[in-house]
């Protein structure tokens, strides 16, 4: 049994493709929040290694949120002018030994610091879908996660609440 990670704590995350393939690799996220549907971390100069070896550094703080029973994942990128956020469509995390892991499935919602929002990755998504025979169920359950997320930007939910990353960004100060 995986031991639940406690605040403070690093873990790695790992995002895979649906044909199991390993996508990207983010090396030290800081835990500081769990339960047992959720995990709210932080990115901060954190090392990114993608699929072809290739390695970034993130240039700024992010918060991201994970959760066991939706299929997305939220990261609020605190910038200058702003928090702007990028979301994943991707199956609910898993956690084991090695990393807090999830299946990628190129959906992004972008949502910049003015409120604007784009769906992005569209097409990537139809070629994958075929390539990779996502099935119908999983095709539905991603188009009504799509809707959902679109609610929570609307109605300031969650991680889209002001409070909630001035909240977090706050306890990753004092952590530290």
């Amino acid at each position: 049994m995986m031991k639940i990670p406690k605040e403070g704590d690093f873990i790695t995350i790992q995002s895979y493709k649906h044909d199991g393939s390993l996508h990207r690799t983010w090396r030290d996220t800081m835990v500081l929040k769990t339960n047992e549907n959720s995990i709210i971390g932080v990115n901060d100069h954190t090392l990114v290694t993608e699929s072809d070896g290739r390695r970034w550094v993130t240039r700024e703080p992010a918060i991201v949120y994970f959760h066991k029973k939706f299929w997305f994942n939220i990261i609020a990128m605190i910038r200058e002018n702003g928090v702007s956020y990028y979301c994943n469509l991707a199956s609910p995390y898993t956690l084991d030994n090695e990393a807090l892991k999830y299946i990628d499935y190129d959906l992004d919602i972008k949502v910049f610091a003015d409120g604007e929002k784009k769906l992005l990755d569209v097409e990537e998504y139809e070629r994958h879908k075929r390539e990779m025979r996502y099935p119908a169920d999983i095709d539905y359950i991603l188009k009504e996660n799509v809707k959902i997320l679109v609610n929570w930007i609307n109605e300031g939910k969650g991680p889209f609440s002001k409070k909630y990353v001035e909240i977090w960004y706050n306890r990753y100060q004092q952590l530290k």
